[in-house]
């Protein structure tokens, strides 16, 4: 049984919400200040930076200093280990569609 790493259970907690869904969209061009990303949203920059720290604590972006600014940048590693967890339930679905087309395609047989 595929047991989910505890890392990535706040990388999926910190995907759950639309909004920061939207943030690492946004962060995909371009690294952003707080005050940069909250111009792009209808929230305070309080509640900005409650989603960004949402989505550092998930390990989906790094946050640095560049003098007194914090400058929030993209981690596409975490969607990457994102991706390779959920890999691992496309064989599933791969091997359900399969054997649900040989059925059809049984039945398709038998009805001519």
């Amino acid at each position: 049984m595929q047991t989910m790493p505890s890392d990535l259970q706040e990388t999926f907690r910190a995907l759950a919400d639309p909004s920061r869904r939207e943030m690492l969209t946004r962060l995909r061009d371009s690294e952003m200040t707080i005050g940069e990303m909250a111009g792009h949203f209808p929230m305070t920059r309080a509640a900005v930076k409650k989603h960004l720290t949402i989505l550092e604590q998930g390990n989906l972006i790094s946050v640095h200093a560049r003098g007194r600014e914090r400058i929030n940048r993209l981690e596409p590693l975490a969607l990457k280990e994102v991706s390779g967890w959920l890999d691992y339930f496309s064989n599933f679905w791969d091997d359900k569609l399969t054997r649900l087309q040989t059925a059809v395609e049984a039945a398709e047989g038998n009805s001519k």
